[in-house]
């Protein structure tokens, strides 16, 4: 299958997507951003913000404190750590974060003497949505693009979406839970074990994606910001963003033009927004374009607004959407 990838702006990060932490009906574990996050009888675990959270919580169990830094409503890019929140990292057993997403959180975790530090960034392979060209737009449209991941992302203008694979996810995961075994060897077996049930839930996670979008009239979907360029290379897909940095801003009337003739061309039926940014571009595209409307969320927080109550629950929810938009058989 011949399938078209589009460029994705490695640190897009939402503005669109309020993050945090919800606290998880499973998990007997504090999770809130104002919970102590040291000197208890457990094993204190700081996560930079809901996906890392959660990875904690499911591997930790009854054994791990988990406490968030990014808040529930909280948009994790732009975080900027208070001075308790920094002590209390210092107090902690282990950090965890995905280096390059947050950083405020990078430089804090780096001046820490936290002793186990864990990157999810090195736990699986970053890969550079921004090095093919777009079908559409031409050279003078890729390079626009490029000097925007240059100057958003850095000179490697990695992808960080990670998360929103099951398959990469679950690599961090195995990662994750090896540092929790050697930094806690006494609940090693638990962690192990807790683990592969977690691994489990995002085989089957991941199953259900292949088989829900196997067969579909259309490959192609529209997000209002450019985060699922893991999820759309790992299940066939392609995702064209609205506005590929800043999902508030609107898109000119030259992008509207081109996404309406996408439409058509690819059989495109519906915009996709996220549940905490404006739906403003999307609903003037999809007014303009005579398409619908979905939400589509990045999963960089759970609030009251997300569709279902945790990470699997969401990703579930974005399955369906992704079905229905593109017909799925």
């Amino acid at each position: 299958m011949n399938v078209r990838r589009r460029r994705i702006s490695g640190i897009a990060v939402t503005a669109a997507t309020a993050l945090g932490l919800g606290t998880l009906s499973a998990c007997s574990s504090d999770s809130s951003a104002a919970g102590t996050a040291g000197n208890t009888d457990k094993f204190d675990v700081v996560a930079s913000f809901y996906p890392m959270e959660y990875l904690a919580e499911q591997i930790g169990g009854d054994h791990v404190n988990v406490t968030t830094l990014t808040e529930p409503g909280q948009e994790p890019h732009d975080l900027e750590l208070s001075a308790k929140q920094t002590a209390q990292m210092g107090e902690a057993d282990a950090v965890l974060h995905l280096k390059s997403l947050q950083p405020a959180v990078d430089e804090a975790i780096a001046q820490s003497d936290v002793k186990t530090k864990i990157d999810a960034a090195t736990l699986t392979k970053l890969e550079d949505h921004g090095n093919v060209e777009h079908d559409h737009g031409g050279e003078e449209h890729a390079d626009e693009h490029a000097e925007e991941e240059h100057s958003e992302g850095g000179e490697h203008a990695l992808d960080p979406h990670v998360w929103l694979d099951p398959v990469k996810y679950a690599e961090i995961a195995q990662g994750v839970a090896q540092a929790f075994e050697k930094a806690d060897p006494d609940h090693a077996d638990d962690y192990r074990k807790n683990a592969e049930a977690l691994a489990k839930k995002l085989g089957g996670l991941d199953t259900a994606f292949k088989n829900g979008l196997a067969k579909t009239d259309s490959k192609v979907f529209f997000t209002n910001h450019a985060a699922f360029g893991y999820l759309a290379e790992r299940y066939g897909l392609t995702q064209e963003a609205i506005n590929g940095l800043d999902p508030e801003s609107e898109p000119s009337p030259a992008r509207i033009k081109e996404l309406q003739e996408e439409a058509k061309a690819d059989g495109v039926t519906t915009v996709f927004y996220e549940t905490l940014v404006s739906d403003k571009t999307a609903k003037t595209l999809a007014k303009d374009a005579g398409l619908k409307t979905d939400v589509l969320d990045p999963l960089e927080g759970i609030t009251d607004k997300s569709k279902g109550e945790d990470y699997v629950g969401v990703m579930e929810s974005n399955l369906k959407a992704l079905e229905t938009a593109l017909g799925a058989k």
